[in-house]
């Protein structure tokens, strides 16, 4: 495992060409957003999505979501109307997480078979650039349903096993994972912070 440290204001090109390489070699990571760290894997790659699920002790059958690198790639990976495209307008790049219809290039294995998915453009440069060439995952790094940690220290403690590259900015600012908002009825669904 390498552990990259940098700063969370500033994008540093050599921290994510590696990342990235790590990403298209069907390497997880361990990243900084704007809210939490998460677990990255490139969305295409079955084997590195299951070891997100595997290392988080996640259900096969609760979704994951992916993180894009702006509100342009959204209709590439969702069938987001120009209204929900508008709404969305409004709160990104943020702390959100927006459900829509999927795309049919998002994998089956990503969406646990659903026909929707959760999509993410962080206020996060060092997330937004790691997804320039292809969607990643973006789900806090934490056993599912225990508590998310601060540092990438206390987060590979947690886990009790290595990902294959971290990106440490040290504590983020918030504590908090992304507030969901499910777009797939006729008026949007806060669902949870």
């Amino acid at each position: 495992m390498k552990i990259l440290k940098t700063n969370q204001n500033k994008v540093d090109k050599k921290v994510i060409d590696e990342a990235v390489k790590v990403l298209a070699d069907g390497g997880v990571i361990l990243y900084p957003t704007d809210t939490v760290y998460g677990l990255g894997a490139n969305i295409f790659n079955r084997k590195a999505v299951k070891r997100v699920y595997n290392i988080k002790k996640r259900s096969y059958l609760k979704p994951i979501s992916l993180l894009v690198s702006s509100k342009d790639a959204i209709p590439l990976v969702s069938r987001a109307s120009v209204n929900q495209l508008n709404f969305m307008d409004k709160y990104l790049p943020g702390p959100y997480t927006f459900i829509l219809k999927k795309s049919k290039i998002v994998p089956r294995h990503l969406t646990s078979g659903s026909a929707n998915v959760g999509i993410r453009v962080p206020e996060s440069e060092i997330a937004c650039n790691l997804a320039k060439l292809f969607p990643i995952t973006t789900t806090s790094a934490n056993i599912s349903s225990e508590n998310t940690l601060d540092t990438p220290e206390e987060i590979l403690k947690q886990l009790g096993c290595e990902v294959d590259l971290v990106i440490d900015v040290g504590p983020l600012k918030s504590k908090n994972p992304s507030t969901i908002i499910d777009l797939t009825a006729e008026e949007p669904i806060f669902v949870k912070r």
